[in-house]
């Protein structure tokens, strides 16, 4: 892979990465804990949705980012031709 190639696809990596931190930053700090009270006025269930997200909605959000990495770094990979080489099943073996 070239010098450009390499950093258009770091640029790409770290953009991606950035961008669900920040998802994440809002959903964990922002609707967790600095608009809990605001949030708390609707209801989800018999929870209040502040609570919910503070509690669940959170780990939710956070999963899911994992995912979408994963699906997201697969594409890239594919797109800037970034394979690991296939192992033999003697070359996976542990000694």
């Amino acid at each position: 892979m070239n010098l450009d190639k390499q950093r258009a696809y770091w640029r790409a990596n770290k953009a991606l990465i950035r961008n669900l931190l920040i998802v994440w930053a809002l959903v964990s700090l922002v609707f967790g804990i600095l608009l809990v009270q605001p949030l708390n006025a609707i209801k989800l269930g018999s929870l209040p949705l502040g609570f919910w997200v503070a509690q669940q909605g959170s780990i939710y959000v956070f999963v899911a980012l994992i995912f979408i990495y994963a699906i997201q770094m697969d594409k890239l990979d594919r797109k800037y031709g970034i394979r690991e080489p296939m192992k033999t099943p003697e070359q996976r073996e542990i000694k």
